[in-house]
């Protein structure tokens, strides 16, 4: 019986959260069953993506399967491109030198304010009257 080695990893960005699965194969993308650039329509996050498979060269080299929730497409895309990094330094240790140098294992911690009692929204205040 031939075992299939599989890498996994999880990407967060904002409220978006991105579960990828690496296989070796021929380079097909899944996005929650749906081909990569169908999923994914601005060309700004189809590159930020495949930015970390560019920097170690296997882009040809993984069948990647994702599954993605919550937030916007951009958002997701931010989650997947951590997630995709993650597990490539999971599969080969020098690809984790290459991607912690171009940013690509940080996570962004900006995330939306809280509303906050007795206020308009998270920084706007109600207008203050004297009489």
């Amino acid at each position: 019986m031939v075992e299939v080695v599989k890498y996994g990893a999880t990407g967060r960005r904002k409220s978006s959260v991105a579960r990828v699965t690496l296989t070796p194969g021929p380079g097909q993308i899944t996005v929650n069953h749906n081909p990569f650039e169908q999923y994914f329509k601005r060309e700004t996050d189809r590159l930020s993506i495949l930015e970390p498979l560019r920097l170690t060269n296997t882009l040809n080299k993984f069948d990647i399967f994702v599954k993605v929730a919550g937030g916007g497409s951009t958002g997701q895309a931010g989650a997947m491109r951590l997630g995709l990094s993650r597990a490539l330094a999971v599969c080969d240790e020098a690809n984790r030198v290459v991607l912690k140098k171009a940013a690509c294992l940080s996570r962004d911690p900006r995330m939306k304010e809280r509303k906050k009692p007795g206020q308009k929204g998270a920084r706007k205040k109600f207008q203050w009257v004297k009489r």
